[in-house]
């Protein structure tokens, strides 16, 4: 118990899963709190002490569900040998396993990115170190706030947040903020990890360097502070300063050497160079999952990770798909990056023949970036092991395929400056290893025969010992002529040679005595006992030796982790490029021309998810904002009953645009896009009670911050704005903020019910312009009004949402149906002013006077109304059957005064 106190107090925070024989034991409340979230019997030993444990070989198994539940846990295994120990078996934390340092295969998923960042807060400014510890990816984020900073956050997948903890032990009001939009866990740190010195101290380890200056970095950069507290927190968690070890029951892992040398050295994003997709662009657009059920599916990754009707991704290898996420998250801002993309995308879609053939060449490549991670780490499994060496031998091929192909001219240079370091570390593991690899070494069997020979003896010992002993009976009676000698083995004395009582007499002087039977005799002779030892031996040694020589080679695969990296950069973007060409040949998609000015122009735009699992055929649609002619503005408003296609317009534009600066082709006839440096969206209702924000708070939260942030140059995204609160305020504030993206002049699809601020197309000539969504309304023969949804988008304004008939279709009772109708004639207005485009659409769609008619009827009432003039409520009450041409007269007069005054 005291050792357990001791490891405790080492991790504070964590929970510790102690090796104690073939169980990894839990003790205190450890105990407790694992046997509720992971089900685990608890029990006592000693009285009075709670305690419950897991089966060795199932840690990784507990490791993750703790993990997922937003655990810390340590892992203490033994390293000393039982049997050398006197007392307690010495142990030590081997490793720590949180949110953002998961590097196992089993614990990560490969489809994404699981990082770390350590955040560091400046006067005006914040500064992050974000690591992927499985690939070794070190990024430098520098941002003016935390809500900026969130953004770059939640792009790269962080999962834990190190910061310096506090006096008070509380976590900052700006570190919360983080975590909880994040979901992550808040790490605290002490406060001399993120002190300037020992920050310079940690990198200069780590990176074996003098300075920093090599890196792009200064000695008082503000966003050293935050690099240091990361490198010591990995150094920490990964238990880098405990060498390799050799006890029988201590981890599988524990003959490797541990380091962090394939983490990269930092590379400082660079403002501009990427396209800003803040944190709720990327959920509101649905990027990487969908709202609802928060699947991949349904998602636009979800488009090239999970096709429709397709059995595989789109993406040959972990490290594609992966990349894949990060170009969809972080699209290009620079045209000649964008455009040397969609080059190497359209050689692909261009020729079939090159796009099989690198088909070919990728798919026997593994995860190359996470396995050289955990060589370096030391955590490399058998199969690691040869995975590597089977995907570094398909360089040759890729470097072939590539081969005098102008727009892969980057990854083929990458490949073949890689070649000679990699391949003869390849050739070597494939070589001593089998080429179907257990999944651990606990029972040994992954190098081949005739690499070693000390191996091949221990396992000559194992498979052979039967002829062996026959071998040395015959000999035995050969030399000493006893012809009724035996060589046998029994458990309780082992190895023996029994010769009959009339044949011991004549025992030689080299059999020594070792049993006295009633009618025989059992002797021992020196060879013997060394086979006996060796033989008992054998299987220990074998595996001891089968660890030794695979802890060699993993040693020569971590002398080549930094060109493992390169092989695996290069390898991600020849699958994207492929997988992008696969989809555009696959669904018509086509190249969009993207210039450097403000033009959106898109004709037959098609919604890239809805496109490929809708059902019933999409209709595709038209856009024109910004160009150069007259007549396109820069701000369109769109109106249209509910259910008609507004919301998913708007986000198939964004999406499209999104998608074209990625380098990808699109669904669509013809696009030219304008670079945009900034994607706003505003869509959905959600609220944040747990931050004491309701919904409309939310939404004006979100609305600030593109107001506050948007450019001429970025593309803005609004829906429904200032519905949630009353219909004059919200109708005011949507006005407004209308009016002021429209002289920002920042591209924007504004789509609202509220028809009233369809008059800014008048009021802002050349700036603003109406659309609308079609409809086709008519009357029944049994006079029920009926309307369907062109899904189209035309130019004009309309005048109805048809909200009552999208409720009839969502199943509310007929009655309350018809009472709101009712209702919505009582309300009706009619306004003075022409008759608007929408109205007149309607009719020439519907072809009946009648449907017109009911049109004019239902329209929805305005919220600016002329209040009726007294002398107009007068003219109603007159009955003109009543009066005398005198009395006439008196009232005319009557109402001249009223309409006067």
């Amino acid at each position: 118990m005291r050792q357990h106190r001791a490891l405790k107090a080492q991790q504070p925070g964590c929970i510790l899963f102690m090796r104690m024989g073939d169980f990894y034991e839990l003790f205190f409340d450890d105990a407790v709190a694992m046997s509720k979230a992971l089900g685990l019997t608890l029990t006592e030993r000693p009285a009075g002490v709670p305690m419950a444990g897991v089966p060795h070989h199932q840690l990784p198994v507990y490791l993750k569900r703790a993990v997922e539940q937003g655990f810390r846990i340590a892992v203490a295994d033994q390293i000393e040998d039982p049997a050398m120990a006197r007392g307690v078996v010495e142990r030590a934390v081997t490793g720590v396993f949180t949110p953002g340092t998961l590097v196992d295969e089993s614990l990560v998923p490969e489809e994404r990115s699981t990082s770390l960042a350590a955040v560091a807060f400046a006067e005006a400014s914040v500064h992050a170190a974000v690591v992927d510890l499985s690939t070794g990816a070190f990024t430098i984020i520098d941002a003016k706030d935390g809500a900026c900073l969130l953004d770059d956050l939640a792009r790269f997948g962080v999962g834990e947040v190190v910061y310096a903890e506090t006096a008070d032990a509380r976590v900052p009001s700006r570190v919360s903020a983080l975590v909880d939009r994040l979901g992550a866990l808040a790490t605290p740190r002490a406060g001399w990890h993120f002190r300037r010195d020992e920050a310079l101290e940690a990198v200069r380890s780590q990176f074996g360097v003098a300075g920093v200056e090599g890196f792009g970095l200064e000695p008082d950069d503000p966003a050293i502070p935050a690099i240091g507290a990361v490198l010591r927190y990995l150094a920490e968690t990964q238990a880098i300063s405990i060498g390799p070890g050799h006890a029988p029951s201590g981890s599988e892992f524990q003959s490797q050497a541990r380091t962090l040398a394939h983490l990269r050295p930092p590379v400082r994003e660079v403002p501009g160079h990427r396209c800003t997709v803040d944190a709720v662009s990327l959920r509101s657009l649905e990027i990487e999952h969908t709202l609802r059920s928060a699947q991949v599916e349904g998602s636009l990754l979800g488009v090239f990770l999970r096709p429709a009707g397709a059995s595989r991704s789109l993406f040959r290898t972990p490290m594609g798909k992966r990349l894949i996420r990060q170009w969809l998250c972080a699209p290009l801002a620079e045209v000649d990056l964008i455009r040397s993309r969609q080059n190497g995308v359209r050689l692909l879609v261009d020729d079939e023949t090159l796009a099989r053939s690198l088909a070919g060449a990728l798919s026997g490549v593994q995860d190359v970036a996470r396995i050289a991670g955990r060589v370096a780490l030391g955590r490399a499994t058998p199969r690691d092991l040869v995975a590597l060496s089977c995907s570094v031998a398909r360089i040759d091929q890729l470097i072939e395929v590539t081969r005098h192909t102008p727009w892969l001219a980057d990854p083929h240079a990458q490949l073949g400056a890689l070649r000679d370091t990699l391949a003869p570390v390849a050739e070597r593991i494939s070589a001593a290893c089998v080429e179907t690899p257990p999944a651990h070494l606990r029972e040994g069997g992954l190098i081949r025969d005739g690499v070693d020979a000390e191996l091949d003896e221990a396992r000559a010992l194992q498979r052979d010992a039967g002829s062996w002993l026959a071998d040395y009976q015959t000999r035995l009676i050969a030399d000493h002529d006893l012809p009724s000698l035996k060589v046998g083995y029994n458990k309780v004395f082992g190895y023996y040679i029994e010769l009959p009582a009339a044949q011991a007499r004549r025992a030689p002087d080299l059999f020594s005595r070792k049993q006295t039977l009633k009618n025989a005799e059992r002797y021992i002779t020196p060879e013997l006992k060394t086979f006996e030892d060796k033989v008992t031996t054998a299987e220990a040694r074998a595996l001891d030796r089968e660890r030794r020589l695979f802890a060699e080679l993993c040693a020569a695969a971590a002398g080549v982790v930094a060109e493992l990296g390169r092989y695996a950069d290069a390898v991600a973007q020849l699958d994207v490029l492929l997988g992008l060409a696969e989809k555009a040949r696959a669904r018509g998609w086509i190249c969009p021309d993207i210039t450097d000015d403000g033009s959106l122009s898109i004709q037959g735009g098609r919604h890239p998810v809805l496109d490929e699992v809708s059902q019933t055929r999409f209709v595709p649609n038209d856009l024109d904002l910004g160009a150069e002619h007259t007549d396109a503005a820069r701000l369109a408003l769109i109106t249209g009953p509910n259910m008609a296609g507004k919301s998913t317009f708007i986000r198939q534009t964004a999406l499209l645009v999104l998608l074209a600066q990625v380098g990808s082709f699109i669904p669509a006839d013809r696009a030219t896009i304008g670079l945009v440096d900034r994607i706003f969206t505003r869509v959905g209702a959600d609220d944040a009670l747990h931050r004491g924000q309701s919904t409309f708070m939310v939404e004006m939260t979100e609305t600030a911050n593109i107001l506050n942030n948007a450019t001429a140059r970025s593309l803005v995204i609004l829906d429904e704005i200032g519905r949630g609160t009353s219909t004059l305020d919200g109708l005011s504030l949507a006005w407004a903020i209308a009016e002021h993206l429209a002289h920002l002049g920042a591209r924007t699809l504004f789509a609202t019910h509220y028809h009233e601020i369809t008059d800014l197309e008048d009021r802002l000539p050349g700036r603003v312009r109406n659309l609308h969504v079609a409809v086709r309304e008519w009357e029944t023969a049994a006079g029920r009004h009926e309307i369907v949804f062109l899904h189209e988008i035309r130019p004009g304004r309309t005048d109805q949402s048809y909200g009552v008939h999208v409720a009839r279709l969502a199943g509310v009772p007929d009655a309350v149906t018809r009472r709101a109708h009712e209702i919505l004639g009582t309300l009706a207005v009619h306004h003075n002013s022409a008759p608007r485009v929408g109205k007149s659409r309607r009719a020439a769609d519907s072809g009946s006077h009648g449907a017109a008619a009911v049109g004019d009827h239902a329209a929805q009432m305005g919220l600016f109304p002329d209040k009726p003039h007294p002398a107009v409520e007068q003219l109603r009450e007159i009955k003109l059957e009543s009066l005398t041409p005198l009395q006439a007269f008196d009232v005319l007069r009557q109402l001249v005064d009223r309409a006067k005054n």
